[in-house]
């Protein structure tokens, strides 16, 4: 491959080079640099579409000399409409000395991996034990990459409780999973729950959440999207991924803009509890993790999908500015 070759890698690519466990390595070490300030991350640029109904969003991140920026959107119709994925993404990988491109890769896969990855990080620091009991509240594609990195986290030891709205998504979800169909309100009470569903009203309620228990709160990544009874937000302790993102498109946006939830109740971030700046679960109360995807994140996996790809030489060259 030409010196100066950028390396073009499709999805099938970057599902060859990139295993979960190295996903969950490099992830981790990236919200543990987010949270000591050795990161640059600008917020994330959202381009609304209304006329399109969706949005475009560009994620641009350094750190521990990688630089990159991530093309991505999302766009719900999509599926019904044009037989195509709601979310969408690019990857351009930088070389921060020079500015080369060093590769242009599918996102796609690289934001559902390193969004599961988060989850599983979330669940391992706050989650007081083992759980015994996993529940998804949404069976579409995110929840393969939340259990695939809560399995390289805890091993096949729980159970996978599947609810969804529909009910053809759980029980496919279900035979996969080797899980079990059952009521949102069911999923909701297991020892770790992750809510991955489009929704912008309460899905999950108080009620149903036991005490002790860890929710992964995944779905709310824009503006007035929420997935959680804010009573959960509200006497739980929450831990977000940024504060620039999380207040303006995570869980918590829609209860701290009408009062029910303050900034000073928002525990910490992530990269905190992982920099030791902050501590991370005390006592029975529930905990909240709200993600909204950092550009961290990705920087790191494209790194790591990259080095790969070198390495085993998969992956086409082509030269941009020959």
């Amino acid at each position: 491959m030409p010196p100066h070759a950028t390396i073009l890698l499709s999805r099938s690519d970057v599902r060859s080079l990139l295993s979960m466990d190295a996903a969950i390595a490099a992830v981790e070490a990236a919200f543990a640099a987010h949270g000591e300030g050795r990161a640059l991350m600008p917020p994330k640029v959202y381009l609304e579409l209304d006329a399109y109904h969706g949005d475009l969003r560009a994620m641009p991140a350094y750190v521990d000399g990688a630089a990159g920026v991530k093309w991505v959107n999302s766009h719900p119709e999509n599926p019904a409409r044009f037989d195509l994925p709601a979310v969408m993404g690019m990857y351009i990988l930088t070389d921060p000395a020079t500015a080369l491109p060093l590769a242009v890769m599918d996102a796609t896969l690289l934001t559902a991996v390193r969004t599961g990855a988060a989850a599983a990080i979330a669940s391992k620091h706050l989650a007081p034990r083992p759980p015994k009991t996993v529940g998804f509240v949404g069976c579409g594609v995110q929840a393969r990459t939340l259990l695939e990195a809560h399995r390289a986290v805890y091993g096949d030891t729980f159970e996978v409780l599947c609810a969804d709205v529909s009910e053809h998504a759980a029980r496919a979800f279900a035979e996969e999973a080797r899980g079990r169909v059952v009521s949102i309100e069911e999923a909701s009470g297991a020892d770790v729950v992750n809510a991955s569903t489009p929704a912008r009203a309460p899905v999950v309620k108080r009620a149903w959440v036991k005490d002790g228990a860890h929710v992964n709160a995944i779905g709310a990544d824009a503006h007035g999207k929420q997935e959680l009874d804010p009573a959960i937000l509200v006497e739980g302790r929450v831990v977000i991924d940024d504060w620039e993102q999380a207040t303006h498109s995570g869980e918590v946006n829609v209860p701290l803009e009408t009062g029910l939830l303050r900034r000073e109740q928002i525990h910490a971030t992530l990269g905190e509890v992982l920099a030791g700046k902050r501590p991370g679960r005390e006592g029975a109360r529930i905990t909240v993790f709200d993600s909204t995807g950092l550009a961290v994140q990705d920087v790191a996996l494209a790194r790591v999908v990259h080095a790969a790809a070198r390495e085993r030489g998969v992956g086409t060259g082509f030269d941009f500015f020959r």
